[in-house]
């Protein structure tokens, strides 16, 4: 058993993120296919992709993209997009992100920063200068094959007409393979959540007081343990078979103490954590004056226990002990 002093908020997201691995094999994650599209461009015709929304901390992205003729990707702001859509002789300024050029077949990957990205694709053909804008690409039908076009041109998007069919003068195909992030081996563990097992404002006494039945259900289970009081208080964690005797042997007090390291003494204002393992058997919350010799009356102390506990594919942990 050993005493764990890290911050509260730190413990939790390291309990959310890393026990449950602890107790079986490793997850496994890899880049799986996701959806599809085919796409039909004409020469400068462009076509808008997926819209990534990132985290705080952005992203990355896994395309496999297949073309007739030669493409350009990029991914560029989505902000930035909509806004070409309403000017298109801005489209030429917009920013691109993990530009690659003269594309037929390719894995597209691309680390994404912290903001809503949108992939674009640009049939490179009858296009010497960038600034043309020939309009946008359709998105074929997966059965037929057929063209459901998504415009002709941004006349079609501004004015809210909706798709129309058109002709292809010459057409180049893209597909489109999309890919997601996620588990492909050793996926289900059990899951952990932190569960109140204490918590009570009374009044102050300079009688010991116990909380008991808490058991610890894995290796490595943290306890954390908030305290408030008038007065500088004792608090820890024992066996519950030793503190059940504290009340009828009170001398037993200072040497149940003397090799426990889950306590803290003399501490008004704390909240600390202890980290306890299944062997340790049944275990009592103990909370008591420093000194009992002058306690102030009708005074408030606030005690909290909380403690990880599987509450999802617990039956995983009884298999590995």
């Amino acid at each position: 058993m050993r005493n764990t002093k890290i911050p509260f908020l730190f413990a939790l997201l390291l309990i959310c993120g890393f026990s449950g691995p602890s107790f079986g094999q490793q997850r496994v994650f890899d880049w799986l296919p996701a959806n599809d599209e085919s796409v039909r461009l004409d020469p400068a015709n462009y076509h808008r992709g997926r819209t990534y929304h990132p985290g705080a901390n952005g992203g990355n992205i896994h395309v496999v993209i297949k073309a007739q003729k030669p493409i350009t990707i990029f991914l560029t702001s989505a902000e930035g997009w909509n806004q070409a859509l309403q000017y298109p002789e801005a489209i030429v300024n917009l920013q691109q992100l993990c530009t690659q050029e003269h594309v037929m077949e390719a894995t597209y990957v691309c680390d994404l920063p912290p903001e809503a990205m949108t992939l674009v694709i640009r049939d490179e053909r009858n296009s010497p200068d960038a600034a043309v804008f020939a309009g946008l690409g359709a998105v074929l039908k997966p059965e037929s094959k057929t063209d459901q076009a998504v415009g002709v041109g941004i006349a079609t998007i501004m004015t809210g007409q909706g798709s129309v069919s058109r002709r292809f003068t010459s057409p180049n195909d893209v597909h489109i393979q999309y890919y997601r992030w996620d588990c492909v081996q050793n996926c289900i563990q059990p899951e952990f959540q932190w569960i109140r097992q204490v918590k009570e404002k009374y009044e102050l006494t300079s009688f010991l007081k116990v909380y008991g039945g808490f058991t610890p259900d894995h290796d490595g289970e943290q306890v954390s343990i908030k305290i408030k009081s008038p007065v500088p208080m004792v608090v820890a964690m024992v066996p519950s078979e030793i503190a059940n005797q504290l009340h009828a042997k009170p001398e037993m007090f200072e040497s149940a103490l003397e090799k426990n390291s889950c306590q803290q003494r003399g501490v008004q204002s704390l909240q600390f954590q202890c980290t306890f393992n299944a062997g340790d058997g049944p275990q009592s919350l103990i909370v008591v004056p420093e000194s009992t010799a002058s306690v102030p009356n009708h005074k408030k102390t606030e005690i909290e226990m909380q403690a990880v506990r599987c509450v999802a594919n617990c039956a995983l942990l009884q298999s590995k002990k």
